[in-house]
Parts: C-alpha cells; structure tokens; sequence
C-alpha cells in the first residue's frame, strides 16, 4: 500500500513539474511575442506612409512595361482593349476574346445547373488556354496575355460560323487562330497558324497550356466529385483516373485527346495530330467553393521543321450524351460511366440491353419514371425463368418442414446427424437448398449495371416523377439539417419504400424455409433490409424506383406462384415416389458424406475422452 501511494505522490509532482513547464514557456513566448510586435509597430511608423492609389498605379504601370518588354517585337499585342463576340447556334452560346484569341464563356442552352441559370463550363479568369512564342532574342511571352487582331465573324452557306483573330510583328511573324462554330453541334474546330513557326517556337515544340476549371452543377456535390474523372484516348484505346485531393499523370506515348469529365459534362481538348507527351494536375477545392476541381495540363506537340505550320484541333463543350460522343468516332462514348474497374463487365449489360431497351420505351412514354418501371418489368421477364426455378425449391422446401421437424425431435441437439439427414432427405425429394438464393445472386449484375446506367444516364437530369425532382440524384421528403453517419442528412421515400419492401420479402421468404440453426442466417435476412437505407439514401431516386417496383413484382410472382401455379399436393406425391426408388449419389454427395462422417467421429471420439 505504502508503495502505491508513494506512486500515486509521484505522478502528482511530475504533472505538476511538466504544467509549470509549459506555463512558465508558454508566458515567455507570450512576452517574446509583445516585444516583437512593439519593435514592428515601432519601425512600421519610421516608414514613410504611402496612398495606396499611387501604389496600385505605380504597379499597373510596372506590369505594363513588363509586358511591353516581353512581347518584343509585338509591341502592338502587349497593351489593348478587350474584344468579345458572341457566337451562337442550337445547342450552345460562345463568347470569343480577343485577349488570348480563345472562348471566355460557354454556356449550354439546354442544360441548367444549380443556380437555374444556364451550365457553364467555361467562365472565370482561370479558364484558358495558352502557349509560349519567342517575341524577340531572350524574350517570350504567353499569348493569353496578347491582344490579337481581328476578331470578325463569317457565315458559311451551310449554316456553320468562323471567327478568325491574327497576330503580326515587323518581320512578317504571324499567328492566326480560326474557330469554326458548326450548326447543332458541340464540336469546336481550332486551327493555329503559324508563319515563322521556326523562330516563334523553341525546338518546334509548341507547348500548350490549358486551364480548365470545373464547377459544381447538380445538388449533391460529395456525388458530384465521386463522379468527375479525368480521361484521354491513348494507344487506340480509353484509359481514365479518379481524382484524389492532387492528382497528376504524365503521358509518355502520343496522346489523341484529353478530357476533363464530371458527373454529365465534359470539356475535351482535342489534337488530330495527337499531342506528343504531356502531363495534368488536378486540385481539389473545399466544397463551400463549389469547384470541383481546377486542371492544369502542359501538353507538348512537336512540328515539321519549316517556317509554317498548321496545327489542326478540336475543343468539345457538351454534355456526356452516349449517341453524341460516339458520333465524332473518336472513343469519347467512353467517357460514360457504364461500368468501370472491377464492374466493367457490367458495361456490356449496359450497352446491349439496358440501353436498348431504356431507349425503345422513351421513344413512346413522355414519363421517365413509368419507363424506369418497364425496363424494371422487362429485366423481371427476362429472368423469370431462372426465377420460377428457385421458387419451385422454395415450395418443396416447404413442403419438407414436417419432415425436417421429426428429423429435429429425434436427434434433438446432434447437430452433425441432422445435417447428414437433412442433406439425404434434400437428395430424396430432388431439392437444391441453395436454389433460393439463385434470385439473390442475379440481382448482383443487374444491380452493379444499373448503379452504373442510372448514375450517368443525362436523360434522367432533372427530370420529375412522383415527389422526386430530380430522378438522376436522391429523393428527399425532409431535411434534417446535420448529417446522421451511415444514413446522411435526408430521408428519401423511394429508399423507405424499397427498404419496407425487401423486409417484407424477407418475412415471406424465411415463412417458406426451414428453421435455420445457425444464428446468424437465421437473423441476416431480418437485418439486409435495414443496411440498405444507410447505402441507397443517397443514391439516384431512378435506382431506388427501380427496386422498389422489382421488390413489388417479386412480392406478387411469390404469393401467385406459390399459391395458383405450383401445385404442393404434386409435389408431396412426387417425393413420396422418390422414396421407392432406388438411390443414387453423386461423387460429390459421397465424398460430402465422408467427410460429414468423419467429423462426426472425430466428435464421438473427444466426448468419450476423460474429462470431457
């Protein structure tokens, strides 16, 4: 005791030594602080005071003559006036400067984002695109910061829109930017230039900047995120990452496009003479900034020597629209979330079936949500055999419980023996046990293909059914106002009402199987139903639709087959003669024999040793 209490004394005193350690430190630190900040407040007024005003000219007047210096001899494009024109077709609004001679603003009529206003996937300072010329000995500049010339705008007799801008120098240097605006058309054509192209680059390498910031446009902005990816056509093939906080990739082989890809947009820089090699950085950005992410890619493409040089591109502003990115032929189609990573088989579903069949109802039905629910009923047909089966084994399953309870009362707690009867007893009456499962099982495919179709389907945007606004994003009746972990920080009916329904089939399905010994399959089909509020809250009220129509269809082909097509006294005859007939085991049930035999002795033997 005295031992105790002596150490008990000890770590008191040493507490107590450590406190006053880091009191007394810490109030030397703080006097430390108030004599600095007295010696900086002290010199702070030894400096003469200065007007802000003249400091902000003083600056601008710098910044000017260091863009005068930098562009050399294109003294003219250092200093100007901004110039925009509007182009416009069908689909979308483009506002052209002539500071940098590239869009400022994109908007797409069709399409609006969170604020009600029109989707913008260009807008801002940081949005650009740009590259470095040599404008004198020693000197370059980016030409994001020239003013160009021109700027007029040219109609072609088939509808499509060219603006032109050019630069000069003394020497006869010229840079000519062309974008082509086509009718109906989210396609930009881009074609540089260049006269002189063997001074104005280094190497003959043009080197390309482009700055593309992507910005939230749908109401869930954690999904949102998730969603967005960065992807590029490489090797004749699609390849694609997600974004972390900081992402970066370098591309080593020639790279045909690259894109910046979110939940139903993207903005895509194309090169039909591939870039060379290049690389991106992505950001990410607190969700109170509502940006995405902003991306930063160098790519490099390196030219024919010679002194002109035609570099032909291709900028795309739209929406991920399967039918209109596989139009250009240029793999963008796969861009499209339908299955990636470990679910891309899932895409195939996706494509030849889902897709199909989700686009022959839209054609004839106005309404999303009643197309939702006759793909949900076509899907239902086309595995109601696989289906039918495993309800047949849960009507003999059924038909077995008075068996199955004799076989319980007489070898009461002898767990190993009843199984062996359970499973000679199952063999008799020609009885799958896990045939029930077979529903079960299909429903993972279907499920992952869906998740997929229905996350990244653009058709779904913002079109209403029922009470759910939105069908591409969750349905909410209430808000809570602060988020509950596992669940979030709505409710959403549809996820009620699937999750009420699949209790309910888990009820009627545990009514039709024998009494389960292990715990926990006895309670796993009580508690599955309850996981799923917490995993589909959040997801697209067009899945949880989905499966609460598929749970109302399984309820109703449940009770109708089990009650008006299976017939119990056929199959309570039917295993009343396979009594009589001889019996026949497969290897696999012989060796399951053996092996339940030998673990029943390897029992017998331990509960006749001493002790036990």
């Amino acid at each position: 005791m005295q031992f105790d209490k002596n150490a008990v004394i000890g770590f008191v005193l040493l507490a107590l030594m450590f406190l006053g350690f880091f009191y007394f430190t810490r109030q030397g630190q703080m006097e430390a602080e108030k004599k600095q900040r007295h010696i900086q407040d002290s010199l702070a007024l030894l400096q003469p005071k200065v007007d802000t005003n003249v400091a902000r000219a003083d600056s601008l007047k710098l910044d000017s003559l260091n863009r005068i210096q930098s562009a050399g001899q294109f003294p003219a494009a250092a200093v100007g006036t901004e110039k925009q024109t509007v182009v416009e077709n069908e689909v979308m609004k483009i506002v052209f400067s002539n500071k940098g001679a590239q869009p400022r603003l994109v908007e797409l009529k069709n399409f609006k984002s969170i604020d009600s206003q029109e989707v913008k996937l260009v807008e801002g300072d940081f949005s650009k695109i740009s590259y470095a010329i040599n404008t004198s000995a020693n000197r370059s500049a980016q030409v994001a910061d020239l003013y160009f010339e021109g700027g007029d705008l040219v109609k072609a007799a088939d509808g499509s829109q060219t603006i032109t801008y050019s630069l000069h120098d003394s020497s006869g240097q010229t840079i000519t930017h062309s974008f082509t605006v086509h009718p109906n058309n989210y396609m930009i054509d881009w074609n540089i230039q260049m006269d002189g192209a063997d001074r104005l680059l280094t190497q003959n390498s043009l080197n390309l900047i482009w700055q593309d910031e992507a910005r939230q446009h749908e109401m869930d902005i954690a999904t949102e995120k998730r969603e967005t990816q960065v992807g590029f056509w490489t090797d004749n093939d699609y390849d694609y990452f997600t974004l972390a906080r900081t992402s970066d990739k370098k591309f080593e082989k020639p790279l045909q496009w690259l894109s910046v890809k979110q939940k139903f947009f993207n903005t895509t820089l194309i090169a039909k003479n591939n870039f060379n090699s290049g690389e991106i950085n992505c950001t990410s950005h607190p969700d109170s900034t509502h940006i995405i992410t902003r991306a930063t890619a160098n790519l490099r493409i390196l030219l024919p020597a010679g002194s002109k040089a035609i570099i032909p591109m291709q900028i795309y502003y739209g929406p991920n629209d399967y039918k209109i990115l596989s139009s250009y032929n240029l793999g963008m189609q796969n861009l499209i979330n339908l299955g990636q990573g470990i679910y891309a088989f899932v895409k195939y579903i996706n494509k030849w079936i889902v897709m199909q069949v989700f686009d022959f109802f839209k054609k004839f039905i106005d309404s999303y949500g009643l197309v939702i629910a006759l793909l949900t009923i076509f899907i239902r047909l086309f595995t109601s055999p696989l289906v039918y089966t495993s309800y047949l084994s849960g009507a003999k399953m059924k038909a077995l419980r008075p068996e199955l309870e004799i076989l319980k009362a007489k070898l009461k707690d002898d767990q190993q023996a009843y199984a062996m009867e359970q499973m000679k007893l199952f063999r008799t009456a020609g009885v799958n046990p896990l045939g029930g499962c077979i529903p079960a099982l299909l429903q993972i495919p279907i499920f992952f293909s869906l998740y997929s179709f229905f996350n990244s389907t653009i058709a779904l945007r913002g079109q209403s059914f029922l009470w759910a606004k939105d069908l591409s994003s969750y349905d909410s009746i209430f808000h809570f106002g602060f988020s509950i972990p596992f669940y979030g920080n709505h409710v959403s009916l549809f996820t009620l009402l699937a999750t009420a329904t699949s209790f309910i089939i888990s009820l009627y399905s545990m009514s039709q199987t024998p009494d389960q010994n292990n715990p926990m399959l006895k309670y796993m089909p009580y508690i599955f139903p309850f996981l799923l509020l917490g995993i589909f809250n959040n997801l697209p009220s067009a899945l949880t639709w989905y499966y609460t129509v598929s749970n109302v269809i399984t309820l109703v082909l449940q009770y109708v087959i089990q009650n008006y097509i299976i017939d119990h006294d056929k199959i309570l005859a039917q295993f009343e003669a396979n009594k009589k007939k001889p019996k026949t085991k497969s290897k696999w049930q012989e060796r399951l024999e053996q092996m339940q035999e030998t673990q029943k002795k390897l029992q017998d033997t331990k509960a006749r040793k001493p002790g036990k």
